[in-house]
């Protein structure tokens, strides 16, 4: 970029120089031709007011100082004959009655011509008058023309612009400098980089990367709390598994033990087994992020009753009742997702009830919306973990977590998802009462 900086202000330079060039010679050379028609105009008067014929038989002063300064003296008559020229015989010259001038002075008092000449490079100047008795009077003089005035001033063009070339070129290099300075500031430190030295232009350009910036080390310090967390949470069961496969190994259980150890170890793989799907899962949604998932038209109180229905057998081991309400709605979402949302509300519900507890599943239309409610009358979520209870891995009661089996992850998997589908999620709890989550879904529109 340094180099285009560069590149574009010597290019302008030149351009300028040669614009500025031409157009000087071309004011100049008005101004010349200006001039020399006033000279000639003066001439051609003076002669006029001395007497053309006197001054024509008597040669001197007026005369003499006309011809030693190259004008050319010619006396046209009526009828276009040349009477008379002072640089060729009359005899010799064509009738002058269709030049410009003299036509242009028979018609009114005097006219005027400019009338190049290729073999000489040259321009003739004409200034012609009319006189009392009808004959023309008309004086000329060469000089160059403009493009021989450029020729002849390109020397002093060229080293001209030769001196403006260098010092646009240190005044480029400088100014490059000076408008790539904030920018490389913003390359070494983001951060530290205070608004006021970048350009306004860049501004909107600096906050969006801030923010990019920002967002990529808040997706980094998750993903290095998720690692840290995974990696905690696989050791615990994997421990009590190593412990009691070693014990049982070195015959160190009692044999009425064995069966008690064979029960634990099956447990915790039981649980390793379940945090390793909630992880992977969670992993194959982060990666579907940017992409919508494909929606469809989904059955949600059918679907519902299906969940209930299978996990009506876990939560009578748990002394726990499900109940389901509402009416026959239809969504628009992705049905394997909101069967796992299904899924993950009512087994938590089952997890944190307490014995003789219910769940009670509503899926019902509501407008253009449809609500999906799974509340419990379970143990209850402290008012200052409610916010944090989507996150992975968090747990208000670890050891009850620990107990009953769960992973940490199906609320935070269940906020996903009702992200992926731009469902409203809510949370209402009480400690110690129960606990109700509210979803909120698009509703099918039937063609």
């Amino acid at each position: 970029m340094k180099k285009r900086i560069h590149r574009e202000f010597v290019l302008v330079a030149l351009t300028s120089i040669f614009l500025t060039a031409v157009l000087v010679t071309a004011v100049f050379y008005g101004c010349f031709r200006a001039e020399i028609m006033e000279e000639l105009g003066n001439s051609a008067r003076m002669l006029e007011s001395i007497g053309v014929s006197a001054a024509l038989e008597k040669p001197g002063g007026a005369y003499d100082s006309l011809k030693i300064q190259g004008i050319r003296i010619t006396l046209i008559g009526s009828d276009g004959s040349v009477l008379y020229d002072n640089g060729a015989e009359a005899g010799d010259l064509d009738n002058h009655g269709d030049r410009p001038e003299v036509a242009s002075a028979r018609e009114s008092s005097s006219g005027q011509a400019v009338r190049r000449s290729d073999t000489l490079d040259k321009n003739a100047f004409y200034y012609a008058v009319r006189l009392s008795d009808g004959s023309i009077l008309r004086v000329a003089r060469e000089s160059s023309s403009m493009w021989g005035i450029f020729r002849d001033s390109l020397p002093a063009v060229l080293t001209m612009a030769a001196g403006v070339l260098l010092l646009c070129c240190g005044l480029a290099a400088r100014a490059a400098r000076t408008l790539m300075r904030p920018i490389w500031q913003l390359a070494e430190d983001l951060d530290a980089c205070d608004d006021r030295l970048v350009y306004q232009e860049l501004q909107p350009f600096v906050r969006r990367i801030r923010q990019q910036h920002e967002d990529l080390m808040g997706t980094v310090r998750l993903r290095q709390e998720f690692t840290a967390n995974v990696s905690h949470e696989l050791k615990t069961p994997l421990t009590a598994i190593s412990g009691y496969a070693e014990l049982i190994e070195h015959h160190m259980a009692r044999e009425e033990d064995v069966g008690r150890f064979g029960g634990e170890i099956h447990r915790s793989a039981v649980r390793l087994l379940r945090m390793i799907d909630d992880i992977i899962r969670l992993s194959e949604l982060d990666v579907m992020e940017t992409e919508s998932p494909v929606l469809e038209r989904v059955p949600l109180y059918e679907l519902a009753e299906v969940s209930v229905d299978m996990l009506r057998i876990n939560g009578e081991k748990h002394g726990v009742k499900l109940f389901l309400h509402g009416a026959p709605c239809i969504i628009r979402g992705n049905k394997e997702m909101v069967e796992e949302v299904l899924y993950n509300l009512c087994d938590n519900a089952i997890r944190y009830n307490r014995e003789g507890g219910s769940v009670f599943v509503t899926a019902e239309p509501k407008g253009d919306r449809v609500r999906l409610c799974v509340e419990d009358t379970g143990i209850g979520i402290p008012e200052e973990h409610a916010e944090r209870v989507f996150e992975r891995f968090y747990r208000v009661d670890k050891s009850r977590s620990k107990a009953t089996g769960g992973t940490g992850l199906g609320l935070a998997i269940v906020k996903h998802i009702a992200a992926r589908h731009h469902a409203e999620l809510t949370l209402e709890s009480r400690e110690g009462e129960g606990t109700r989550i509210t979803l909120w879904f698009d509703r099918w529109d039937e063609p």
